[in-house]
């Protein structure tokens, strides 16, 4: 790029004294013999020469300037594309937590329904058993009853039968000392 810009400054160089040059000899003030022409003509080329390349420089100060200034906005460019996007992420955030959330607990619920089924069913099942195993102790529990029932009944039949073998054998007894 460095070679570019000598090879243009050159040829612009050249093109400038060759507009000089041509002014000066058109000039009827300037023969090519007089040396205050040819010093006059230096100094006018060390002149145009000092001319340009201050130029030069000033458009490469420009160039500089005009860079820094975009790489500056380039940069705060990719700052506020930075920031934008953490901003972005942080919306997002907020939305998906309660959209995670939901998941979350659709899946829990999910589970404990999975676990809810099983359960119901052995619920289900033992409640079944419970009321047949209540139904064959009350059926038990009734048959005592009625069996304790007979018991009372026979025991007072014994007690009776009882009383009068009592009373039968005070009797023969009696009899049997009256016959003695």
């Amino acid at each position: 790029m460095c070679g570019e810009k000598e090879m243009i400054q050159s040829q612009q160089l050249q093109t400038l004294m060759q507009s000089s040059g041509s002014q000066m000899s058109s000039n009827p003030s300037f023969n090519g013999t007089n040396s205050l022409t040819l010093q006059d003509d230096e100094e006018m080329s060390k002149s145009a020469l000092s001319t340009f390349r201050a130029k030069e420089e000033e458009i490469e100060k420009k160039k500089l300037e005009v860079r820094e200034r975009v790489l500056a906005q380039m940069t705060r460019i990719e700052e506020e594309t930075k920031r934008l996007a953490i901003i972005r992420e942080e919306l997002e955030g907020l939305a998906d937590p309660m959209k995670k959330e939901v998941g979350v607990v659709r899946k829990k619920i999910d589970l404990v329904n999975k676990e809810l089924k099983p359960l119901g069913q052995a619920c289900q099942k033992k409640e079944k058993e419970y009321k047949d195993a209540l139904e064959a102790y009350n059926e038990k529990n009734k048959e005592k009853v009625q069996l304790v029932g007979r018991l009372m009944e026979v025991s007072n039949l014994v007690n009776e039968s009882e009383t009068l073998r009592i009373k039968k054998l005070d009797e023969l007894s009696k009899s049997i000392e009256s016959q003695r």
